[in-house]
């Protein structure tokens, strides 16, 4: 791509948001989408804002250092028409295996590395480098937060899949009566508890389980926990034990794939085998917000299998609301990758 191409899509892009500034930062929101390369003219590259600093992602193919360069400058330079001061620039070249995150002002690397964001008047830990590949904070799931925010208060609140726990987070400093995030990463829930910490919440309003999706969702929907029973190998012992429960508000998010002793998740072929028991852990008359991030999965085809899993649990749908991703996550054909859909069951 030539230096004049990427200079006209950047310049078109931020034209875009331009009216959307005033409304996010009046809203404590400092963090959002400035590229949205799948429909702004680069496919598989993004751009986002997280707080003071810029991170930029490549997903098809790397992106060289004039190219870079030329995004930073460009950007800052509208930052500074905004009266925003310069971002600190990180690069993700995720286009191959063993991608890793490196400043792009290396001098900047350690001091300006830990960030803090803000999201809907939350704040968040940013890290430009880290162990992980993906930024701290999905930001196409702000529709989701966003949700949970405004529905969360004195209700009771299940965040499985939580990775750094956004949702349970919005979900408590909205007053949330209590708030369950479970998740099998240690790291991730780490940085969950430092997101509690830096919004002055306590263990009495947020709480964090490590353990395998499974286990951890059987219990608390009272059904057996299953395992895969490999050649000789012995049933898995090590997960926290939990009593059956159910909640209010039940947010489901999980991988595109990933695989277990207890069980596989697919988000192709066998979307219920996440969804039945995170139903029956939702009380009657409550809610479970369900996404799907696989593109190739269609809308429409997956509500159906939702609503009649539902009617197979005996725990009918008897509404479905659909929350689409926000303007800096723009789409050509309405078809957004992340599927998001609010069930009153």
């Amino acid at each position: 791509m030539s230096e004049i191409d990427l200079s006209t899509l950047i310049n078109a892009a931020l034209q875009q948001r331009q009216s959307m500034l005033p409304r996010w930062h009046a809203e404590g929101s400092d963090c959002y989408r400035l590229f949205h390369g799948a429909s702004e003219g680069l496919a598989g590259v993004t751009v986002d804002r997280y707080g003071p600093q810029l991170i930029i992602q490549s997903f098809h193919h790397g992106l060289g250092r004039d190219q870079l360069d030329q995004m930073l400058t460009i950007i800052n330079s509208w930052m500074q028409s905004q009266g925003i001061a310069p971002l600190v620039g990180f690069y993700m070249d995720r286009s191959s295996k063993g991608c890793q995150a490196v400043a792009l002002d290396p001098q900047q690397a350690t001091t300006n590395n830990e960030a803090l964001c803000h999201e809907l008047g939350v704040s968040y830990r940013s890290r430009g480098i880290h162990r992980g590949i993906d930024p701290l904070l999905f930001l196409d799931l702000r529709v989701g937060r966003r949700f949970i925010q405004a529905q969360a208060q004195g209700l009771s609140v299940l965040n499985l899949f939580a990775y750094t726990c956004g949702v349970g987070i919005s979900a408590a400093k909205a007053g949330a009566s209590k708030v369950v995030n479970i998740d099998f990463s240690k790291s991730s829930l780490a940085v969950g508890r430092e997101n509690a910490e830096l919004n002055g919440l306590n263990a009495d309003q947020v709480g964090f389980i490590q353990s395998d999706f499974f286990p951890a969702i059987q219990q608390l929907a009272g059904l057996p926990v299953k395992f895969r029973r490999g050649r000789g190998a012995p049933a898995p012992k090590h997960y926290p034990r939990l009593t059956a429960e159910q909640f209010d508000l039940v947010f489901l998010d999980p991988p595109r794939w990933a695989k277990s002793p207890f069980g596989t998740v697919d988000l192709i072929r066998d979307y219920p085998s996440v969804f039945k028991p995170s139903l029956l852990a939702t009380k009657p008359g409550g809610r479970i917000v369900c996404a799907n991030n696989v593109a190739q999965v269609d809308r429409d085809d997956w509500i159906d299998q939702l609503k009649r899993s539902a009617s197979k649990a005996g725990r009918p749908v008897r509404s479905v609301e659909l929350l689409q991703p926000e303007i800096d996550f723009p789409s050509f054909d309405g078809n957004h990758p992340l599927k998001l859909a609010v069930l009153e069951v």
